[in-house]
């Protein structure tokens, strides 16, 4: 199975989360790790699972990173029936009112054009003790897990 782990982020630390799941499931798959920035959203394929993960910035936006991927996919209408995906948010509950809006205004149109999504939203509050990789390997661990049984 190929995995793409495609990421928005201001800081790194989605990135780094990226990297540190894709070690944690060491040569058992195939992956890729690129930022939304460098993805034309017409090149995502049916035999691709996808992993998103998005940072959020200033009011509840996406990364600046992630904007470019957003606005062709809603300027070009691109349908996404084939894509299969899971999304992953960072944000801080001090801005509760736009917590993780990056990840959720993505997760939302990626559906809205169609695409698959596998697994539940994760969630990560900078405000808490725990660290983006103490929920996201067990999360992408579960996401792989369901696509397995889903083949099955």
């Amino acid at each position: 199975m190929k995995l793409h782990f495609l990421f928005g982020t201001e800081t790194g630390s989605a990135e780094m989360l990226c990297e540190d799941i894709r070690d944690d499931l060491g040569d058992a798959f195939e992956c890729e790790i690129t930022s939304l920035g460098d993805v034309d959203p017409t090149t995502l394929d049916a035999d691709t699972f996808y992993f998103f993960v998005s940072s959020t910035y200033g009011n509840g936006d996406l990364p600046v990173t992630a904007q470019p991927f957003y606005d062709a996919i809603v300027e070009k209408g691109i349908d996404l029936s084939h894509v299969r995906f899971a999304i992953y948010g960072l944000g801080d509950m001090v801005f509760a009112e736009t917590f993780a809006f990056g990840s959720k205004t993505l997760m939302e149109k990626l559906l809205e054009q169609g695409a698959t999504m596998i697994g539940e939203r994760c969630v990560h509050d900078a405000s808490s003790p725990d660290l983006p990789e103490d929920l996201g390997i067990p999360w992408a661990h579960d996401v792989i897990a369901q696509l397995k049984a889903r083949a099955a």
